[in-house]
């Protein structure tokens, strides 16, 4: 594990101490840090209020989509909502299968399968929709780069709306009836942010405008906009994308919508994790109920996540939610053993290269993506980790702020079967015989871009306070940055020269470090650090640990058997004097 730099906010300037001034010294810091510098934006952070015209009709495609859209519901046209086996693609594909079935639309939800069929619209998978009598597909969460797909789908007729988030390819656009993707070149909406559930809600958001109806669900609950954004949340904060401008109005609203859900499928899947849904957080969303929708994706098919999601039957319900919690723990066990495999190929094939590469015949599509994310945190390097077929390659890629993944991938293009993503996440297959060369091609990219610069990962940091700051009031200011996440990450507080009054290391293969730190003034606190034990021996272990630390902690409260105490949430410890 690379040494992390540490990076301290700057103080506060004095017109911005003097325009939050209502605020608690600290939290007026974070709010600054956060880039609200005046009263009025920081209450409009807080209290997650909207800050432009999020109107749907300024997407470029919208209102040729929705004017096909209401041609197929008033002639009953069949209409497949086509989507990824992620959270992102599962909520957007039950969400507009909802809207539309509400409508009175005959829609149906197809979700390719990841082993037999890869990522993303296929020209099988529209061959069958066709022969089914479909009409109108449209795509949610991918299609952004399938326009031979979207040619296919025009030569069988079937009428194409490609809805996504990805960045778009360079060059033309798929050729399909419209393209809804606030990334595409001259689009106008003012948030680029949204994940793929995001913009299916926007067209949601239009058909409701157009029909001006509340509908009922099947015979479950009214279908409304406010009804819909518990999906919208569990996407939006399992596809990491940023929890800031209208992703955060969102997902605060939809995780209001999940502490009162109506879907029998997140009781029961909250049911089995142990989560209590009325207490229900965006780390709860990334941590316990969206791992468990992906399982199902990930080992075999992710209908049984949409299925959980739309189901009105209780027994049906406790049966998928007991399904994705056993796929979920054999996918833990799956990804470890991978990511140790992937970490043993790429040292030993070059362990001092700056980008990772790792592929087998043997590494299961579904875990690869989690491998790679393992690797980078391990070595803080881009990692490519895929399983080698007969005749293709498919890849999985996760990067550090410092490498953009997909631009790299771009600059293969001439190499690759197909490919895209994010600037710190994306996926190509490549044929075999292009394989060598393609390795090559990314580690000497990376070398060029990353060569020269001191790669260690970064921790942020809000402010310097002391233990002595550390009360139950602050930890409600805190609440108020809710929901945390990418983009919007919680709290960071530095305290320097404080007192290792006793440690030990907790969890299998003591893998975490359980701390009580005292300050100059004698205030103690306990702390955790997950994934810390390493530093048991060196920083904190008596007799030679040193008089006193640097820490960076997040704080927070602990619930443990019913009772809730403060503790530090570790997340590295220093020798004072050792440069930030």
């Amino acid at each position: 594990m690379p040494n992390k730099r540490w990076q301290i906010a700057s103080p506060l300037t004095p017109q911005a101490a003097e325009s939050l001034a209502a605020f608690s010294p600290i939290l007026g810091q974070i709010l600054f840090n956060r880039g609200h510098a005046t009263d009025a934006e920081a209450r409009g952070f807080l209290n997650a209020t909207p800050t432009f015209d999020a109107s749907p009709w300024q997407m470029t495609g919208i209102a040729p989509a929705v004017d096909r859209i209401v041609y197929a519901l008033d002639h009953a046209e069949p209409i497949a909502i086509y989507g990824d086996y992620d959270v992102d693609g599962v909520t957007a594909t039950a969400l507009l299968v909802q809207v539309l079935r509400a409508l009175g639309g005959d829609a149906r939800e197809y979700i390719p399968n990841r082993f037999d069929e890869g990522y993303g619209l296929n020209r099988e998978a529209l061959d069958v929709l066709k022969e089914q009598g479909v009409k109108l597909v449209i795509t949610v969460d991918c299609g952004i780069r399938s326009p031979d797909e979207a040619a296919h789908a025009r030569s069988l007729d079937l009428d194409l709306i490609i809805s996504d988030h990805h960045h778009p390819a360079h060059g033309e656009l798929p050729p399909a009836l419209a393209v809804i993707n606030p990334k595409q070149p001259g689009d106008v909406y003012p948030d680029k942010d949204l994940a793929g559930v995001g913009v299916a809600y926007k067209i949601a958001q239009a058909l409701l405008e157009t029909s001006n109806e509340k509908h009922e669900m099947g015979n479950s609950f009214p279908v409304t906009l406010d009804s819909l954004l518990d999906l919208v949340a569990l996407g939006t904060v399992a596809d990491l994308a940023p929890l800031t401008g209208e992703n955060r109005v969102l997902v605060r609203k939809g995780i209001q919508s999940i502490r009162a859900t109506q879907r029998q499928g997140l009781f029961a899947l909250a049911n089995i994790a142990q989560l209590s849904l009325p207490r229900t957080t965006a780390t709860n969303i990334g941590f316990v109920l969206g791992p468990r929708l992906n399982a199902a994706g990930r080992l075999d098919s992710a209908l049984a996540a949409f299925e959980l999601l739309t189901t009105t039957d209780v027994i049906r319900a406790g049966q998928l939610a007991q399904q994705l919690d056993v796929q979920n723990r054999e996918r833990q066990g799956l990804t470890r053993d991978t990511q140790q495999h992937a970490e043993e190929i790429a040292m030993k094939e070059d362990p001092g290269a700056l980008l990772l590469f790792a592929v087998d015949a043997n590494f299961k599509p579904g875990v690869v993506g989690l491998a790679a994310s393992r690797l980078v945190d391990l070595y803080y390097r881009p990692a490519v980790v895929g399983q080698v077929g007969d005749e293709f390659t498919r890849c999985s890629c996760r990067s550090i702020p410092e490498f953009h993944i997909t631009d790299a991938l771009d600059q293969c293009a001439d190499l690759l079967d197909r490919h895209g993503g994010h600037k710190a996440a994306a996926g190509f297959t490549v044929r075999n015989e292009n394989l060598a060369e393609l390795k090559s091609r990314l580690k000497d990219i990376a070398a060029e871009s990353l060569g020269a610069q001191d790669l260690r990962p970064t921790l942020t940091a809000d402010a310097e306070i002391s233990l002595t700051d550390l009360r139950p009031e602050l930890l409600k200011q805190l609440n108020y940055l809710e929901p945390t996440g990418y983009g919007n990450p919680n709290a960071r507080f530095v305290s320097r020269g404080v007192k290792v009054k006793n440690s030990r290391t907790v969890g299998a293969e003591g893998k975490h470090l359980k701390v009580s730190f005292e300050d100059e003034r004698g205030v103690t606190h306990d702390a955790i650090g997950f994934q810390l034990g390493y530093l048991e021996a060196d920083l904190c272990a008596a007799p030679t640990r040193p008089a006193r630390v640097d820490i960076l902690y997040t704080f927070e409260a602990n619930e443990y058997n019913g009772r809730t105490t403060l503790q530090l949430n570790l997340k590295d410890v220093k020798e004072p004097g050792v440069p930030d």
